[in-house]
């Protein structure tokens, strides 16, 4: 994987537990401290504390994030493939593409997307949970519809979208990576990435495409602020860490820390 892109940090604000308002001014206090992308999750209920609590939908708040803010990119660490038709995501990302942009710039959204895994979210809101396989399969199908559909959109986004996909499986989820992806998310440790690298750029080859441009993403320890396992990623290729942070009050001392971590290390 490329390792000349620059160290990025993606802060994920986990809409849990939180007011909207703790959540706009925490993506607005983040912009202002500088860090280069502003994450949400794609779940309809907490992931902590019982699965209780005050929750947000992911995709109307980022139409939200997209005009609020004025530099930072954005997206969701991961959508979740199975809850929205592919053409409608295809459109609903180009027109936040086109909400974010400022000016005469791009827009500023990152397409993430995964294959979906939290069965409350499926049995609550009806949908049919099916397998991990079946998920991916339809992770894959759904990746040509939405490049085809933003080739059809008029206006058509204001930039290359780019595409993140998150997981690690190596059947399904690296193929689709190889495919379609610009960004390669999982929690993959150092130890494992060479294997799981080696297998990506097996499946390039399978599938005709270069992947050495692939920037790949992992996440830092949420609860420390661990060095020497950020340097262990970042001599294993990382190049985008991303840290979830969550409601009701949004700490981001640990974020500062990892700022001055990233410039260090883009020098």
């Amino acid at each position: 994987m490329t390792r000349q892109s620059p160290v990025r940090l993606g802060i994920q604000v986990q809409p849990q537990h939180a007011s909207y308002s703790a959540i706009r001014d925490t993506v607005l206090r983040l912009e202002d401290l500088g860090v280069d992308i502003v994450f949400n999750w794609d779940h309809f209920f907490p992931l902590t504390r019982g699965h209780e609590g005050r929750h947000f939908e992911a995709w109307t708040m980022i139409g939200a994030w997209a005009e609020q803010t004025e530099r930072v990119e954005f997206g969701t660490l991961v959508s979740c493939n199975s809850y929205r038709n592919a053409d409608l995501q295809a459109d609903m990302a180009r027109t936040i593409d086109h909400i974010s942009a400022k000016g005469d710039g791009p827009g500023r959204f990152i397409f993430g997307t995964g294959a979906g895994w939290f069965h409350q979210d499926y049995d609550e809101y009806g949908y049919e949970f099916g397998t991990p396989g079946s998920r991916l399969d339809a992770l894959a199908e759904a990746m040509p519809r939405i490049e085809a559909r933003w080739a059809k959109l008029d206006p058509p986004p204001t930039r290359r979208i780019p595409i993140m996909i998150g997981g690690k499986g190596e059947q399904k989820t690296l193929k689709i990576v190889a495919k379609h992806a610009d960004i390669w998310h999982s929690f993959v440790s150092p130890a494992d990435l060479p294997h799981k690298l080696d297998v990506l750029a097996r499946w390039g080859d399978a599938v005709g495409r270069d992947v050495s441009q692939i920037i790949v993403s992992n996440e830092l320890s949420r609860h420390r602020v661990d060095l020497d396992h950020a340097d262990a990623l970042y001599d294993a290729g990382v190049r985008l860490f991303t840290l979830g942070i969550s409601g009701p009050d949004y700490d981001l001392s640990p974020v500062t820390e990892w700022l001055a971590w990233r410039d260090a290390r883009n020098g």
